[in-house]
């Protein structure tokens, strides 16, 4: 019997509605749920974020009391079936990689660089960034601030750089699905070595 390896799709779309993020939307099938996209998928949206310590599933932010608040932000929420945490956080520092890619593109990196998960400009915060697993599979939230005004710590948004937020978001949606899909053909056109 000849198996046949399924090579991951990722589907993306940017929800039209404005959604406020509670730390509630990280969570298996809320893709689904919101876009009907079904399996590996990606889904980007614009709304403030007010996430409560109770909603938080970063230890370390939660043992610091340090909340995550932001007037506007641009909310991605990925998730990927069937995969380790490990891979998960991989993956979710690609999506950070590749939303830094895009800003130097535009000409916006000056002074911005990547430190793990998050995106600063010199001091200022301009991402927040989490993968957690669900029962059956990992979900990712990446969030970048487009207004800096009213945040618990020094940050940077969009409309500090003049990006427009929607363009930008479908960009690096499509990129992130783009580099997924070919990770798993560079898998699968390989042979083993002795």
């Amino acid at each position: 019997m000849i198996m046949e390896r399924q090579l991951i799709t990722m589907k993306y779309k940017f929800l039209d509605n404005s959604i406020p993020y509670t730390g509630k939307e990280l969570r298996s099938c809320w893709i689904k749920e919101q876009s009907g996209l079904e399996g590996d998928a990606v889904a980007a949206f614009i709304g403030p974020a007010d996430v409560p310590i109770e909603n938080m599933v970063d230890l370390e932010d939660v043992a610091n009391n340090a909340p995550i608040k932001s007037d506007m932000m641009l909310h991605f929420i990925v998730e990927h079936f069937d995969m380790p945490l490990e891979r998960g956080v991989h993956l979710q520092r690609l999506l950070v990689a590749i939303i830094y890619e895009e800003l130097v593109k535009l000409g916006k990196g000056g002074y911005l660089e990547r430190r793990g998960d998050d995106l600063y400009d010199t001091d200022r915060k301009l991402s927040v960034s989490i993968a957690a697993p669900s029962p059956k599979s990992i979900c990712i939230h990446t969030a970048l601030n487009i207004s800096s005004e009213n945040t618990p710590v020094p940050t940077i948004g969009l409309n500090d750089y003049n990006v427009e937020p929607t363009f930008f978001g479908s960009n690096v949606m499509k990129r992130y699905c783009e580099e997924v899909e070919g990770m798993a053909h560079a898998c699968s056109k390989v042979r083993s070595i002795p």
